[in-house]
């Protein structure tokens, strides 16, 4: 695989320079994490960066990019997808909506039409 040296800008890697792993299109992850060993034995932190571009044009027109520091570590960052799950966080989602309407009956025919089925 083909690697390129790529600037880490903020944080605790202010000022490394790090090959990091390129894909099939030469470009970096758009998100690049360094877990942090906990020195008292516990879960290590996650440091989170972000590819951003490193200046406007390169050379000849290709993007060059490097990273920055994203102190939030990636929370309420990405595509929100229709199919995705919600969020875990309790009092949002489509029930706690205040035009929310109530579940519909279970038994209930759609337009209230009544059901054939049963005679």
């Amino acid at each position: 695989m083909k690697s390129a040296d790529t600037p880490f800008e903020g944080g605790p890697m202010d000022g490394r320079t790090l090959p990091v792993l390129v894909g099939m299109t030469g470009h970096p992850p758009k998100t690049y994490r360094i877990p942090v060993p906990d020195p008292d034995g516990g879960p290590p932190a996650v440091l989170v960066y972000r590819r951003v571009p490193r200046n406007a044009r390169g050379g000849l027109g290709l993007a060059r990019w490097k990273y920055a520091y994203d102190p939030e570590g990636g929370k309420g960052s990405g595509r929100k997808w229709p199919w995705s799950r919600p969020d875990a966080t309790p009092g949002t989602g489509p029930d706690t909506a205040p035009d929310a309407k109530p579940a519909a009956d279970p038994d209930a025919t759609p337009d209230g039409k009544p059901d054939d089925a049963h005679g």
